[in-house]
């Protein structure tokens, strides 16, 4: 282990190279303004014809560009392989800086590298004169050549090579569907696991029945069922003054699963999936928002937005358009119950389905059933590997329910492994700085990652639903 340390410290030896740099980018800044100066000497002496402007116009276009290529490998190589910058919540933070990675790096540098070479071509072209046939055509030639290397790199680095292995995982053979079992391996569910969903602004659902959507209330990855009879609907009161009087008001039969394993339940889903998809007559954005396993459809444009006392809605506005997903960065709604976090997270979840993107949803006691289950099946790695292929997750109320010890690992390893790597929307009744009280030990290295690229929403005001209640007791 200390050995590994003391590897790791070496990465410091860098950051000389970096001031170096900026040395460098110093003397940029004199060339540039030297430049300049003799510009406007000459222009306003009569020296300076036009062809003479243009070209100097295109040196100083040449140095700042250049100068724009050091930045990028200053501040995004320091942050990438030295260390940690801290600009979170900077007003002047570059927007190429918040996704940063060395793979983003090298294309940035990529292109940067051929506008360069288009303003010297443009030279030549300009001063054309003056310049040789033999000139203007290496030029040309090693132009293309820089478009062709910068072409190659994004397609090996970019979203190409992501979506040509999300391509190949799909392609992979689907379990066979397993028969019906017969009467005698069926039970019948009690009462109590009838959920009523949210409402309104509040949106946050203490149970899961969705409206709408087909199959259990538990989704089926983390239910220890494949197969459901299928259920006449009842709809269910949105609010009420007790829970037990919303199971008094449950009449139909409850769904009658089979008694089988998580990894079953997940096949026989991954089976539907591969149905779904050579379907002709599945709607696709109906297809991944039953596949996100929402506990009910939501919209962005239904959430009640005057009704919390607190809330950047600038910010929600801005997490719509759904960068932070391309960008793979992360959001966490942070606000007591029935202030519409769940709302929120389920809004962004469905607008990412309509946009093309996989989903999916659960709170955080069924996320912590599902990893513990694939861990005591000896497949957490590949558990982890095939969440990567949906570049959006949910876990919701976060911090309702304490975690042990093994249990907050299991939620630091889910948020590790997608670091930088794809997005996740967390719900949670705590600020982040409380985040110890539900995952002990374990919580400042999971913050750490969560929040290094995260907007973080804060909601405040009183329950959407309890107001609900109350008013209703009034009439």
């Amino acid at each position: 282990m200390t050995l590994g340390y003391s590897l790791f410290a070496t990465r410091w030896l860098q950051a000389p190279l970096y001031f170096g740099l900026v040395a460098a980018q110093g003397v940029y800044v004199y060339k540039f303004f030297r430049e300049l100066w003799t510009l406007i000497v000459r222009s306003v002496t009569g020296q300076a014809n036009e062809t003479y402007v243009m070209l100097a116009v295109l040196k100083l276009v040449d140095v700042v560009m250049i100068a724009n290529l050091l930045i990028m490998v200053i501040v995004g190589g320091y942050e990438t392989f030295v260390s940690r910058i801290g600009l979170q919540g900077h007003r002047d933070q570059p927007e190429w800086l918040s996704h940063v990675n060395s793979n983003v790096l090298k294309v940035k540098l990529a292109t940067a590298i051929v506008g360069i070479s288009s303003v010297h071509l443009l030279q030549m072209f300009v001063d054309v004169h003056h310049t040789s046939h033999h000139s203007l055509l290496w030029g040309t030639v090693i132009h293309m050549a820089f478009i062709a290397s910068a072409a190659i790199l994004a397609y090996m680095s970019g979203p190409m090579a992501t979506h040509g292995e999300r391509q190949h995982k799909g392609h992979a053979p689907a379990p066979t569907p397993r028969q019906e079992p017969g009467a005698e391996q069926v039970r019948e569910r009690g009462p109590g696991h009838a959920y009523a969903a949210g409402a309104g602004a509040g949106g946050e659902s203490t149970g899961r029945v969705a409206d709408g959507m087909t199959g259990s209330s538990v989704p089926a990855e983390f239910a220890f069922a494949a197969k459901t009879v299928p259920v006449a609907r009842v709809p269910l009161p949105l609010t009420g003054p007790s829970a037990a009087q919303v199971a008094t008001q449950v009449t139909a039969p409850i769904p009658v699963q089979t008694v089988s394993s998580p990894y079953e339940a997940h096949e026989s889903h991954a089976a539907q999936d591969a149905h779904d998809a050579h379907d002709p007559s599945e709607p696709g954005v109906e297809a991944r928002i039953r596949d996100a396993r929402f506990p009910a459809r939501k919209l962005l444009e239904e959430f009640d937005e005057e009704y919390p006392r607190v809330l950047d809605r600038g910010a929600v506005a801005r997490l719509g358009g759904l960068d932070f997903v391309s960008a793979r960065r992360n959001v966490v709604f942070v606000g007591p119950p029935g202030t519409g976090k769940t709302h929120l997270a389920v809004g962004l979840g469905v607008r990412a389905c309509q946009s093309g993107h996989q989903v999916l949803f659960a709170t955080a006691a069924q996320w912590a059933a599902r990893l513990a289950g694939a861990r005591s099946a000896g497949r957490l790695s590949e558990e982890l590997a095939d969440l990567d292929a949906r570049p959006l997750l949910i876990v919701d109320e976060v911090g309702y329910t304490p975690l042990d010890p093994d249990t907050a690992h299991l939620f630091f390893q889910l948020v590790a492994h997608r670091y930088e790597r794809s997005s996740l929307i967390v719900t949670t009744d705590r600020p982040l700085s409380r985040w110890e009280e539900v995952f002990g030990g374990a919580a400042p290295a999971m913050v750490d990652r969560l929040a290094h690229h995260a907007e973080i929403v804060r909601l405040e005001g009183d329950s959407y639903r309890t107001r609900r209640v109350t008013a209703a007791w009034t009439e």
